[in-house]
């Protein structure tokens, strides 16, 4: 019963909220509004009907003037609404084809200019993925989570490429982000809902300038050991 009732204030709150902020981009023609609407009003109300508390750590210590990548691991979609709230800028989001058609959540990643990745092959994917570059230029920021799918376990896969060529066409920096007790909170299978703490430990930018495309792997592979050692930390 009660995981019965999370799933309706979910699909009821995000409805309102997105509603609320498609209306607002109507009325203003601006994105700034309705990113900002999903920081201070969506993810905080969805993390508090699941009783769950976001500890955030590393975050302040980061230039809000700047453009960064922020690369994550994934092992739920609350993942999402804990990074709105954790991280210090709006954000655009790289996520999944898929989720263009999920009414009122598609709508509004697609009206706020956020990024649909075809995950069907590699090229398919960056191919995809040729708006980041001109999101993070104009300054925006982007978060994504190179191991294109939800961990089960907990285990961090390897990273995929794509995101660390966008950052290093860009010239930003990438940020490591280790998020911890997601998958507790809302496991990967099902929709059971558990109350507890969220950690979102936030690493050191790790600068892109004077890297050639062909080093994004060893990008990739050093932006995932440094998010597996946020994530072991005690």
């Amino acid at each position: 019963m009660a995981n019965a009732f999370q799933l309706a204030f979910t699909l009821l709150w995000s409805a309102a909220c997105i509603t609320a902020a498609l209306a607002v981009l109507a009325l203003t023609r601006r994105q700034t509004a309705p990113l900002a609407m999903a920081r201070r009003l969506w993810a905080p109300g969805l993390l508090g009907g699941a009783g769950a508390r976001v500890e955030a750590e590393g975050a302040a210590e980061l230039d809000r003037a700047s453009a960064y990548v922020f690369a994550s691991n994934h092992q739920s979609m609350i993942d999402i609404p804990a990074l709105f709230v954790a991280l210090p800028a709006p954000l655009r989001f790289v996520v999944k084809a898929e989720l263009r058609s999920v009414p009122f959540l598609g709508w509004y990643i697609a009206a706020m200019g956020m990024v649909f990745v075809d995950r069907a092959g590699q090229r398919k994917a960056v191919r995809s993925m040729r708006r980041v570059p001109e999101i993070l230029r104009a300054g925006e920021s982007v978060a994504c989570f190179p191991e294109g799918t939800r961990s089960r376990d907990g285990t961090i896969r390897p990273f995929k490429g794509g995101p660390f060529l966008m950052a290093i066409e860009a010239g930003v920096p990438v940020v490591p982000v280790a998020l911890i007790g997601t998958g507790t909170v809302l496991p990967a299978e099902g929709f059971r809902v558990r109350p507890g703490v969220i950690r979102v430990r936030v690493g050191r930018p790790i600068p892109t300038a004077g890297l050639s495309a062909s080093e994004r792997g060893e990008l990739a592979r050093r932006v995932r050991d440094e998010v597996e050692h946020l994530y072991a930390r005690p």
